[in-house]
């Protein structure tokens, strides 16, 4: 909306040499034969034309949050498109009372339909269908709102004694210093857990209490905070890290990293008592039904996710069967939690160190997660605990390709020995961006239905555990090598600063 709202964007691109082709849609990014980006397809008025292209820059824009109402239905009222919060605006009654009228244009609509005990909700910026689309308008959208929320306190504010401010002002610093020690994290303990995987905890009361198993939140830190090394700032971007475990009471929040890119490779450099950006839970909690029995698939970092989920599962009834697997036996960590959440746990290991069990009922399996499944069904390491035919519900957290084994192995050599009609979950580890729930797309999953073939897109960072069958993992193992040029030039730079 640039040429609508500020020509000024339109003039510089023009000077830095950007090209505008009008009335050209984009239908589809043509790949190669390794499935990278070749070429675009637009369709313009009269025929199709393909241009070659070997980065794609997208500025698809946002949509409204409105996550709240989805999750909690009935909460506000949304306009007649489903897709904006409908506009009220406040009235105050002839008995001084206040009340909220539906406001037909959206013009000094600056509440929503939320009225309960005397409290009200205000919207403003993006989430407002009046100021939606541009930074300058978000701003003035909470200019002109303002009045509109003073206006609520005129009585009380006229009531003020002019002599208690000082006392006015204590009582607001104690608020804040309240939302500061709730709302605001700070590193605490940075643990390496393996070679590649570091555990940070940190201190974020709110974040932590509210955590639910399977959940993530988002990590990053502080531009003004990062250390610098020769001239560049270790700044990372926002990553999404499990949820490990949380310490309620001391308002202490575990996250797991693997270091693979440059981001997740900065969480061994944060200090004890620097502040981070914590934001979260977010992603929709793992269902858990009561007296199942259950089988979870953790691979390698996944596992960091199945801790809670699984010991969740257990305290509801479940019998928990617990595949771990890695690709060395060095890789595993927090062992005893694993132990501690599951019935039994068949440990896996493609190479390196086996895992030695420390609980009789335990094994060891020399190859990949699958074949451990494998010869756990066929009782080819001992009598099975749950024999896989009984289970109901399988759980799969991991990288791309052992979530897509998996799917696969239910259909072919897993298939004898399973319950025709169990439930099957992939905790689906799409690129993330906002982490704020159907709003910048950079999640976005493909799904396709086995019986019919229709294609649907799915938010993953609103849902991350998805119907296994349902998830086209070809299409999630390219997105998820879209930025890997980046990536790899980022990797090479930060070696080179780290090489003293």
């Amino acid at each position: 909306p640039a040429y609508r709202l500020n020509h000024e964007e339109v003039i510089k691109a023009l000077e830095e040499g950007i090209t505008f082709i009008e009335g050209m849609n984009p239908e589809e990014a043509v790949v190669d034969e390794n499935n990278y980006v070749q070429a675009v397809r637009f369709r313009g008025k009269e025929r199709v034309v393909e241009m070659p292209a070997r980065s794609v820059m997208v500025a698809a824009g946002t949509t409204p949050n409105i996550s709240y109402e989805k999750e909690y239905s009935g909460t506000f009222q949304l306009d007649s498109r489903k897709k904006f919060f409908a506009p009220y605006r406040s009235k105050r009654n002839d008995d001084g009372t206040l009340s909220l009228e539906p406001v037909t244009n959206g013009g000094g609509g600056f509440f929503t339909s939320y009225n309960k005990n005397g409290r009200f909700i205000t919207y403003y910026g993006d989430n407002h269908p009046l100021y939606a689309g541009n930074v300058v308008k978000a701003m003035a959208s909470a200019r002109e709102g303002y009045p509109h929320v003073a206006a609520l306190f005129r009585d009380d504010l006229a009531a003020l004694d002019p002599g208690a401010q000082d006392e006015r002002e204590l009582a607001w610093r104690r608020l804040t210093a309240q939302l500061d020690h709730e709302l605001s994290a700070h590193v605490t303990e940075v643990r390496k857990l393996t070679s590649t995987i570091v555990e940070v905890t940190v201190h974020a009361p709110a974040a932590a209490r509210r955590f639910r198993p399977g959940q993530f939140y988002r990590l990053q830190n502080y531009e003004t905070q990062a250390r610098r090394l020769k001239g560049t700032r270790l700044l990372m971007e926002g990553i999404a890290l499990t949820g490990a475990s949380v310490d309620r009471e001391k308002g202490l929040l575990s996250l797991i990293a693997l270091e693979t890119g440059v981001s997740s490779r900065l969480c061994s450099y944060l200090q004890a008592g620097e502040p981070v950006v914590v934001m979260g839970p977010t992603g929709t909690p793992t269902e858990i039904e009561p007296n199942e029995n259950v089988l979870l698939a953790g691979g390698g970092l996944g596992n960091a996710v199945l801790f809670s989920i699984a010991k969740a599962m257990r305290e509801n009834g479940n019998r928990v069967i617990y595949f771990a697997g890695y690709k060395r036996g060095e890789d595993l960590f927090k062992r005893e939690d694993i132990e501690a959440a599951a019935d039994q746990v068949i440990w896996s290991t493609d190479t390196g160190a086996g895992v030695q069990p420390r609980r009789p009922q335990d094994r060891h399996f020399r190859g990949n997660i699958v074949q451990a499944m494998l010869a756990y069904g066929r009782g080819e390491l001992g009598e099975p605990l749950v024999p896989p035919a009984k289970v109901s519900r399988i759980v799969a957290i991991g990288s791309d390709k052992m979530m897509a084994a998996v799917k696969d192995a239910r259909h072919g050599v897993l298939q004898p020995l399973l319950a025709p009609n169990h439930t099957a979950i992939a905790s689906v580890n799409s690129p993330m961006q906002c982490m704020m729930k159907e709003v910048c797309a950079q999640c976005l999953q493909k799904h396709v239905d086995p019986a019919t073939g229709k294609e649907t897109i799915v938010f993953s960072c609103l849902n991350q555990d998805q119907p296994m069958d349902h998830v086209d993992f070809k299409n999630l193992t390219t997105r998820l090598k879209q930025n890997t040029v980046q990536e790899k030039l980022s990797n090479l730079w930060l070696d080179h600063l780290l090489k003293g």
